[in-house]
């Protein structure tokens, strides 16, 4: 494995830890705890090449975080596994309860759906009986540059998105990560207090993802909002007048590069309940390192979905 990938899967297992807190709109952490597992089948030479850069990828993400790891636990696994835990103490007014929706409110995503999808394509380039059935859809380079931005993607903190829930008044939110789109807007339907639906339109994918998916006979059920994501983005219920608003404000430079955000439904009276619509329009993302003339990665805007 390239040293590279080993630094970001640290990143991405600390900021998929810290989400958690972002997700109820919390900004600080107080403290981290890094929870490590060291592969028996490594020998010691190679325990002291990976392990240091994976720690390294969480504490510097943790202290992009504005926090920092002050314990936690090893053990022996016949795998290698990275996780934490994140803590914070905090006034009633600093989180934002994810209970509250209302209909007429919009849902926004703050990351492109396809993590899986890409970082799966990329596995293939090496094994010629997978990459044979994709490849009529996807170029070589097309993989690569996907599978980058799922990286970097997945390494992002959700940590601006949270601050501007505050901002917009947001009223319910979730991080995506294991369950895809549809399992965790379900999940968030089924808390909140008001009798109300989630119907999302749009499906903000990373370029070339959704092609793939079909080339595989839908086996990721990428396009059925139930691909596992890592490290998603979060789904946030906003009031209808705020959701433009809050992804135009989140581009801003000031914040730094990469944050984006899609308007990708709507949230109606219901049963509590969530569902994707049968022909969700894609949204071809287009990774950062490709030239922007190769995809079309318009944002969806509130009348794409009124």
């Amino acid at each position: 494995r390239r040293s590279s990938d080993l630094y970001m899967q640290g990143r991405i297992a600390c900021a998929n830890v810290l989400s958690d807190l972002y997700a109820m709109g919390i900004t600080d952490c107080d403290n981290m705890l890094m929870l490590l597992s060291i592969s028996q089948k490594m020998n010691e030479e190679e325990r002291e090449k990976v392990m240091p850069l994976m720690i390294k990828g969480f504490r510097d993400a943790a202290e992009e975080g504005g926090t920092s790891v002050t314990g936690g636990q090893t053990v022996y696994n016949p795998w290698i596994i990275i996780g934490g835990v994140a803590t914070v103490v905090c006034q009633t007014s600093e989180f934002i309860m994810p209970e509250n929706a209302v209909p007429g409110d919009v849902l926004v995503l703050t990351k492109p759906l396809g993590t899986q999808v890409a970082v799966n394509a990329h596995q293939w380039l090496d094994n010629p009986e997978r990459w044979n059935k994709i490849k009529l859809v996807v170029s070589e380079e097309e993989v690569e540059l996907a599978y980058q931005e799922a990286m970097y993607s997945m390494a992002t903190l959700n940590r601006t998105a949270a601050g501007l829930m505050h901002t917009f008044n947001a009223h319910a939110a979730t991080d995506i990560t294991g369950f895809g789109i549809l399992g965790h807007a379900q999940n968030l339907a089924k808390q909140q207090l008001n009798e109300v639906s989630f119907v999302i339109h749009n499906l903000p994918i990373i370029a070339k993802m959704a092609a793939i998916t079909k080339a595989c006979g839908n086996r990721f059920k990428l396009l059925h909002g139930t691909s596992p994501e890592t490290s998603g983005g979060l789904l946030i219920c906003l009031p209808r007048e705020q959701a433009a608003r809050f992804c135009a404000e989140i581009k801003s430079p000031k914040y730094g590069e990469g944050h984006q955000a899609w308007i990708i439904g709507i949230v109606e009276k219901g049963n509590r309940t969530a569902r994707i619509i049968d022909k969700p329009r894609i949204i071809e993302v287009t990774p950062r390192g490709a030239t922007s003339s190769t995809h079309d990665s318009n944002n969806a805007s509130p009348d794409a979905i009124s």
